[in-house]
């Protein structure tokens, strides 16, 4: 059935000052989130920090529950930290990797992570390559299986990159990887909370997660999810009091699930806000906000294509609700600002963030507008309308 779109906004406080379409920046909390986010905060001061977890044992506990739901897997396959960089850099760096190992990425795949593969490859000889795309713009699944070897240690990709539009076939990768017996990572940071991602079925073995975009959960929040099946390849890069029991005087045992990828000071206002917004996420349904999103990304996309001097620069097969464009003549920062004097809320896409796909399409940078269910048609056609206006002063 239609999402409620005036429902939605009802329950979305920013909407009445805001037109958002910064939603891969970071969306705007729904009141449930942010009422069960300070309501936390609240019992902390009343009571103490410690007595409030222990008073919200149960609805911390149900947020590996709701974790566990949303992406299709068991609860203690799920590890809360603080954001998803850090749970992308908890699983990748408790791999161990040799001299010679190879690391297979994308074309589109986001700063943090490659700077990693980088510290990795210098620290222990390993090497990184970057699939070539396909003809539609996204990682070709050909070259990834000819790229195959015993040589291959891991395959990890952004699912959707940080500068476009772009959905890369994560479950096709999978197909790949499984046959191979190859570790995979899935940077899902833009994906979460904007389609339905389902592990089974994607075929990662890791998975990193963040609360602040298309979840419309807190900032400083994320999840990691590691099957079950891999947890005994990977040692952590750091171990504490939570992750591991001190057991003799020369021995620690960590713990058998995911949560060793944890750590025991953790910001429990935040996990009980995203494990609110994953609730709220899956009451309205990830297909039916999947289907919102690509109905009105697509209707941005075809307005801002008709007029003159604009391009749209989004690639893929299956678009999402993320639409990169450029001016010709403008600058995409001065753009933004411009729409910010009209409350309208973007961001810009720069090389750094995405080098090697944007060095090779001859990008710096572009404006990066992102829809989410709450926006409206008549939104879209605002925001094209405003376009138009810095058009016409480009033009004067």
């Amino acid at each position: 059935m239609p999402l409620d779109v005036q429902r939605a906004r009802r329950e979305t406080p920013g909407c009445t000052n805001v037109m958002h379409f910064n939603n891969a920046g970071a969306a705007l909390m729904p009141q449930p989130v942010l009422d069960a986010t300070i309501g936390h905060l609240q019992l902390e001061a009343q009571i103490g920090g410690y007595e409030a977890v222990e008073r919200q044992l149960n609805t911390l506990e149900h947020a590996y529950d709701g974790a566990a739901a949303l992406i299709n897997c068991s609860r203690d396959e799920i590890a809360f930290v603080e954001n998803a960089t850090r749970a992308w850099d908890m699983a990748f760096y408790s791999i161990p990797f040799h001299s010679g190992d190879r690391i297979l990425t994308a074309m589109s795949e986001y700063a943090s992570n490659y700077i990693a593969y980088l510290q990795i490859a210098e620290k222990t000889g390993a090497i990184v390559e970057a699939i070539p795309d396909d003809e539609h713009g996204q990682l070709s699944i050909e070259a990834l299986s000819n790229a195959i070897d015993k040589r291959v240690k891991l395959i990890s990709v952004t699912h959707v990159p940080t500068s476009g539009g772009l959905v890369n076939p994560v479950a096709a990768i999978g197909k790949i990887a499984r046959a191979a017996g190859i570790l995979y990572l899935v940077d899902a940071c833009q994906s979460i909370g904007q389609m339905p991602i389902d592990v089974e079925e994607t075929g990662c073995d890791m998975l990193s997660a963040t609360g602040r975009k298309y979840l419309r959960g807190p900032r400083g929040t994320g999840f990691l999810y590691v099957r079950r099946e891999v947890l005994e390849r990977l040692e952590p890069p750091f171990l504490d009091l939570h992750a591991a029991t001190w057991v003799a005087r020369d021995r620690y045992e960590m713990l058998p699930d995911a949560r060793r990828f944890e750590n025991w000071e953790t910001n429990y206002a935040g996990k009980i806000g995203l494990a609110t917004a994953i609730d709220y996420a899956m009451q309205w349904g990830l297909d039916n906000i999947w289907h919102r999103i690509k109905t009105l990304s697509s209707q941005l996309r075809t307005q801002l294509s008709a007029l003159p001097g604009v391009t749209v620069q989004d690639c893929g097969i299956t678009q999402c609700g993320i639409v990169t464009f450029t001016i010709e003549g403008l600058d995409p920062e001065e753009v933004k600002q411009q729409l910010t004097a009209q409350h309208t809320n973007v961001s810009v896409a720069i090389r750094s963030s995405t080098y090697l796909d944007m060095e090779a399409r001859g990008l710096t940078s572009m404006v990066r507008a992102s829809v989410h269910y709450y926006n409206t048609e008549e939104e879209v056609s605002q925001f094209t309308g405003y376009i138009e206006k810095v058009l016409t002063r480009v033009a004067q």
